[in-house]
């Protein structure tokens, strides 16, 4: 048997950003965080590069093609240091509407209300370091 090797796994979130504006999204499930909300993203599979796994699971999770740019806030550690967080800015492409297929709800927020909502703790510094950036888009 072979001890496992502590594995940092990487999480990948859009931080979508369009006219001044991101989109958040609530999560459905599970019950402990149903409610709060977070940028859309989940896990870099083996073999893909962080920006194919975010374009994927925006298609996935919100039926919109996207054009992934610049890290956006801190890596953020996750699951007691096992995971990262790692939250990218991306824009629209080809003109597809954003469609809440996995989450409860999905919201454009100015940078003013930002706070309207209960972020996820893991996406908080990641929401502080968006708010300039949508300031001077705004």
């Amino acid at each position: 048997m072979q001890t496992e090797r502590p594995y940092q796994r990487i999480i990948v979130g859009a931080a979508i950003v369009e006219a001044g504006r991101v989109l958040g999204c609530a999560r459905a499930h599970p019950p402990e965080v149903a409610g709060m909300w977070e940028f859309a993203g989940g896990k870099v599979e083996p073999g893909e590069t962080e920006t194919a796994a975010l374009a994927r699971e925006c298609v996935e999770e919100l039926a919109v093609r996207v054009e992934v740019g610049a890290r956006v806030g801190p890596d953020v550690p996750l699951a007691h240091g096992r995971a990262l967080l790692r939250v990218y800015q991306a824009r629209l492409v080809g003109g597809d509407e954003p469609q809440a297929l996995e989450h409860a709800e999905i919201r454009w927020l100015t940078p003013d209300e930002l706070d309207d909502v209960t972020w996820l703790p893991a996406d908080r510094p990641i929401v502080a370091a968006l708010r300039p950036l949508l300031a001077a888009h705004h």
